[in-house]
């Protein structure tokens, strides 16, 4: 979906395909039949926005041949879809039982991430609509933190730069520029838009910025405008942003509270659960079933978890959700004289993780709630003044 903001700079929405997680091409080109054009149909759009996830395989397969990326871009068309975004964050396995840390490996000290990550700006560069010149990636926030040291973070930024480098080259060669945000999350060695700030300063590149998610940004109590004008005052690109809402506890002490949220504890995914003391330091477990065991993490104070509940359907009471910080962070990214970022994806790929009540029942209600999270992103877009466009 595009939008013309009252500059007259177009901004783009989509959602995520991560929510549809599939490790080949042939995958990758079932979702566009299965869930992706039913989703663009709900929304009475000739054209609809897709932040592709693309793993290992299916990004090799795609680098590799040129006749497949011909006949995905050839798909994308004939199915009323478009790509300007891909998510680069997770590498392979995010449809697995289990994911939880595995989603961090390779980190960014890996030779492997560099390899992925190029090889998804060089695929994105084929798959960009003809009258577009610029596309985004997301990407992991360097890595997991326990895992970290000094060594991991010079071979960290030595990659940095040269992807740096192959994206300037990628440029020259394409005439499509791409560019890659590092997508700061609870838990990781970037857990916010502060943390972003030294790492992105010292490679001190226009193509590799930050990618702001809401969720995350509101699991760990910033503050949207304060973080947004400190990257701004650095001078560090806003690449992307991602809307999502994290899940929010305001009373967790509270018995109902707390069986409230055991609801939400559930195998697959990393829940990082965080809370402000009484001093203003923010005190964390890695996920939320340590949050409700024994006394982990303070609970007079309200508990955020690292969940992405849907946009248009706040859990029920006890419980709610941080729609408002994601409303507050939109108000500043696109509401302003000049947009901070012109690339933004919603993205809930937990509907399947939700307490078994609240999922989706097939593809006909997965398909219904991802248009009904779009529907709410528009017209949060149309209230902030933007004109979507055919």
């Amino acid at each position: 979906m595009r939008f013309r903001h009252p500059d007259g700079t177009t901004v783009h929405l989509a959602y995520c395909t991560n929510v549809h997680p599939a490790e080949t091409l042939d995958g990758v080109l079932a979702q566009l039949r299965d869930h992706c054009e039913p989703v663009r149909r709900r929304l009475g759009r000739d054209r609809l926005g897709i932040g592709l996830w693309l793993a290992k395989d299916a990004a090799h397969a795609l680098d590799t041949d040129p006749a497949a990326l011909r006949g995905l871009r050839a798909a994308l068309d004939r199915r009323g879809l478009e790509v300007v975004t891909l998510n680069g964050f997770p590498y392979e396995g995010f449809g697995a039982e289990q994911v939880k840390y595995r989603v961090y490996r390779p980190d960014w000290a890996d030779p492997e991430r560099l390899e992925h990550t190029t090889a998804l700006a060089r695929v994105l560069t084929g798959l960009l609509p003809d009258d577009l010149t610029e596309g985004s990636v997301s990407t992991l926030p360097l890595g997991w933190r326990t895992t970290w040291t000094d060594a991991r973070a010079d071979a960290a930024h030595a990659a940095l730069l040269t992807l740096a480098e192959r994206l300037d080259a990628l440029a020259d060669l394409t005439g499509r520029s791409v560019r890659v945000g590092l997508e700061p999350e609870p838990g990781c060695v970037v857990e916010t838009t502060g943390d972003a700030l030294a790492p992105l300063t010292a490679v001190g590149h226009p193509r590799i910025g930050v990618c702001v998610d809401t969720c995350h940004l509101a699991t760990s109590f910033e503050d949207p405008h304060t973080a947004l004008d400190a990257l701004a005052a650095a001078r560090v690109p806003v690449v992307k942003s991602q809307l999502s809402a994290a899940l929010h506890a305001e009373h967790p002490r509270l018995p109902a509270v707390r069986e409230a949220l055991a609801a939400f504890d559930e195998p697959r995914f990393l829940h990082q659960t965080r809370t402000v003391g009484s001093t203003g330091r923010l005190h964390g477990t890695d996920d939320l079933g340590q949050a409700l065991t024994g006394d982990a993490l303070p609970d007079t104070s309200p508990w955020r978890a690292h969940f992405h509940v849907p946009l248009h359907a706040a859990p029920a009471a006890p419980l709610t959700s941080t729609l408002p910080v994601l409303k507050d962070a939109l108000t500043r990214l696109v509401g302003g004289p000049h947009p901070l970022t012109r690339h933004l994806e919603v993205e809930t790929y937990t509907w399947q993780a939700l307490p078994p009540a609240l999922r989706p029942r097939g593809r006909a209600q997965l398909a219904d709630g991802i248009a009904a999270e779009l529907a709410l992103a528009r017209d949060l877009l149309t209230d902030l003044g933007l004109k979507e466009l055919p």
